[in-house]
């Protein structure tokens, strides 16, 4: 299984300023990729291929080869994703357009060699027709496998994230229970399996890490907005803005993570095979303009950290031979499975009028569980067995 890990090095000042211009020219790779492509456009009408791309760029940058064409790559593929995005409908998608100072720098396959005792030697290419010295790095936590690619990143500081082969393969996927997840705001996860076991996982930790983030952001943005721009005081603001993002962030990494794994050793107790995992991505998209969400509402929308947690139980329900299935969940948190009313519930529990009642979250569970099994909303004649966790 492909995996990654972030690696922390020692090098020399003249090796780590040699990183600090190997992302600097990164950025003018793919400034030029940006360049050539919108010039192609207006040439010819279409955008430019692959192969015509990383011929343009080949050899004119002070980079390894492969370096060079994977910021063609990554630049390919943020194309390719907007113009699927434009096709969907979404109006917020563009294609690529912003120029950058810094780009993570990537070597791949021949672009680096690793010795026994944690040396690593990243190559810099020939460059008129000579072999340029490579960088030298030190570290000592190298992932056990077989490491493929190597990647250059900043945050309050360089680091590499190391991609590897594990060699641990997946276990196989065994027809049994299936589980239906409705995720939110408040709670990041509900499930409610057929067997009538049911899983909140608060998501409260998660929401306060945003607001706290928001609020620090807010009080030094009051006071940089007082500065002149560039000034000195005006870069001590800029830098306490990146260190409270880079905090929150890696903060927020450790609770979705301790969140999905709560979940995945939760759907193996339960013996889990299937999980539908209803999708609200869109919500704020899909809003009538007479009925767009308030501002406080639209905050705590971009907020919502679904898309990670999707993410990450994506490879977390994989290797444990469990699928991942998208379903639509439309009107799954109004609809009485029992007499098909609908109704929007302002509490933390759904009540209907014909005398059903379920904790809000685990009755959009319950209904995108049958939704996906039977194709409609149906009621499921089992009592609910609920478990509470939250992150520690």
């Amino acid at each position: 299984m492909l995996r990654a890990k972030k690696v922390n090095f020692v090098a020399s000042l003249s090796d780590v300023n040699r990183l600090f211009a190997c992302n600097r020219e990164s950025a003018l790779v793919w400034n030029e990729c940006l360049q050539l492509s919108r010039q192609h456009n207006r040439d010819h009408g279409k955008w430019m291929s692959k192969s015509e791309l990383q011929k343009a760029t080949k050899g004119r940058f002070h980079l390894h080869s492969q370096s060079i064409q994977a910021v063609c790559h990554k630049y390919l593929f943020a194309r390719d994703s907007a113009h699927q995005a434009i096709r969907k409908g979404i109006k917020t998608a563009r294609y690529p357009y912003k120029s950058k100072n810094h780009y993570n720098t990537k070597w791949a396959k021949d672009g680096f060699k690793i010795h026994a005792n944690g040396k690593i030697e990243l190559s810099m290419g020939i460059h008129k027709g000579k072999r340029e010295k490579p960088i030298v790095l030190h570290t000592k936590n190298l992932p056990q496998g077989t490491i493929k690619e190597i990647e250059l990143c900043y945050d309050n500081g360089l680091y590499l994230s190391v991609s590897f082969e594990d060699g641990k393969d997946n276990q196989p996927y065994e027809k049994k229970q299936s589980v239906g997840v409705d995720p939110g705001e408040i709670h990041t996860l509900a499930a409610f399996a057929e067997s009538g076991e049911a899983l909140i996982i608060t998501g409260r930790k998660i929401r306060s890490i945003h607001r706290l983030r928001n609020k620090k952001l807010a009080a030094i943005q009051r006071l940089q907005s007082k500065c002149k721009k560039g000034s000195r005081q005006w870069k001590t603001y800029q830098r306490a803005k990146r260190y409270v993002l880079s905090k929150s962030e890696k903060q927020l990494q450790d609770a979705l993570h301790k969140t999905t794994k709560q979940f995945v050793d939760w759907c193996v107790k339960q013996s889990v095979s299937d999980v539908q995992m209803g999708n609200p991505e869109g919500v704020q998209r899909k809003t009538k303009k007479k009925k767009r969400a308030t501002r406080k509402q639209a905050q705590r929308l971009s907020n919502w950290s679904f898309g990670r947690v999707k993410k990450y139980l994506q490879y977390k329900l994989a290797v444990r031979g469990i699928r991942l299935h998208d379903v639509d969940e439309s009107y799954t948190s109004q609809t009485c499975p029992v007499c098909k009313k609908r109704k929007k519930s302002s509490s933390r529990n759904y009540r209907c009028s014909c005398g059903y009642h379920e904790h809000r979250d685990i009755h959009g569970a319950r209904n995108i569980l049958t939704k996906s099994l039977h194709g409609e909303i149906q009621h499921l004649d089992v009592s609910t067995k609920q478990t509470y966790l939250r992150i520690a």
